[in-house]
């Protein structure tokens, strides 16, 4: 064994004593991205994932002289995670995206409506926290698929601890004895959780068309981009499904329909967005943009939205746009303001 004479990177020094110790800071890091993955499908919160697994790492530490390796590192830190995730689901009313608040509004800012709570809508995540370092293009692509927005969603229909059963065995491909041993619990009632598990979301209806993401999809974002920059909206219109939605997450109004999204886009509210910035990132497996509105006073851009676009055969279906800039560009390390 090592003799550990720093604390793990992102513990607090408080949870920490000069011991020797079992797990080292690099070894408890190397699983962080993972635990993210795992820790946002199972409660739909980027922000909530790192502190699940900020706590999990926490645990670890401090419960290292418990860890007798009759499992993996890895089994044992994904235990932990789990009974976080849990422990945080208990009472939580589940997280939804606007589609599944109510039906689409008419392209008018009278059905803006308020600012929902952030925990009752599903909030996004930078793909650099999630995808696993030097891994092949199928397990990139794999582990974006399954943080869909649109997957995660429908994750968030399943009770705490089938859901849990279902992404360790049908996303983290484990073995239903392993779940079952993570759990507590016996492979019959992994395997009735997970008959139960695929039933809810078969139930669940479907939000649109598949989506991919392919390399040529480069010269689409950026007619997206210089469309969007220009604030030419038949131009935009063009780049769109007939039937692609938007959404506003902290606000409930959802719009489906590639004419009424340009008829959105020009209502007096929307007309601000005239002179944005667009700066590229990936969030939830797909590719996004990060907008600035221009400064009233020309000076620069201010941080106003996150979009996700859903692309599927060669268009774009949805843009996902996010406006808690405040809390989600800090997480994806983007500005909260860009110079003139």
């Amino acid at each position: 064994m090592e003799t550990l004479l720093k604390e793990p990177i992102g513990v607090p020094s408080s949870a920490v004593t000069t011991r020797t110790a079992v797990l080292s800071d690099d070894v408890l890091e190397s699983h962080r991205r993972e635990l993210t993955a795992y820790c946002y499908r199972m409660l739909g919160s980027g922000s909530e994932a790192e502190d699940a697994v900020q706590e999990t790492l926490i645990r670890a530490w401090r419960k290292q002289d418990g860890f007798e390796g009759r499992s993996s590192v890895r089994s044992w830190l994904y235990r932990i995670a789990t009974n976080v995730c849990l422990d945080m689901h208990r009472g939580a009313q589940r997280r939804a995206r606007p589609a599944e608040l109510g039906p689409p509004s008419a392209p008018d800012e009278s059905n803006l409506g308020p600012y929902l709570p952030e925990n009752l809508w599903v909030s996004p995540i930078a793909d650099e926290r999630i995808l696993p370092d030097n891994a092949d293009p199928a397990e990139v692509a794999e582990v974006r698929d399954s943080v869909r927005l649109a997957f995660v969603t429908a994750l968030q229909h399943l009770p705490g601890r089938q859901r849990a059963a279902l992404i360790l065995c049908e996303v983290l491909r484990w073995q239903a004895t392993e779940v079952a041993e993570l759990l507590d619990t016996s492979v019959a009632a992994i395997n009735s959780a997970l008959q139960r598990a695929r039933a809810t979301l078969a139930s669940v209806p479907a939000t649109g068309r598949p989506v991919t993401v392919g390399a040529d999809d480069a010269e689409l974002l950026q007619k997206y981009c210089d469309a969007f920059e220009r604030y030419d909206i038949s131009q935009l219109v063009t780049l769109l499904h007939e039937d692609a939605i938007q959404s506003m997450p902290p606000f409930a109004m959802w719009l489906q329909g590639a004419q009424n999204i340009a008829t959105w886009m020009v209502q007096p509210g929307p007309m601000a967005c005239k002179d944005s910035r667009l700066v590229a990132t990936m969030a939830n497996g797909r590719p996004a943009f990060a907008q600035y509105r221009c400064n009233p006073d020309g000076t620069g851009h201010h941080a106003w939205a996150l979009q996700i676009l859903d692309i599927s055969e060669g268009k774009i279906a949805a843009i996902n746009t996010f406006l808690d800039v405040e809390h989600i560009f800090p997480s994806f390390g983007l500005p909260l303001g860009l110079a003139a």
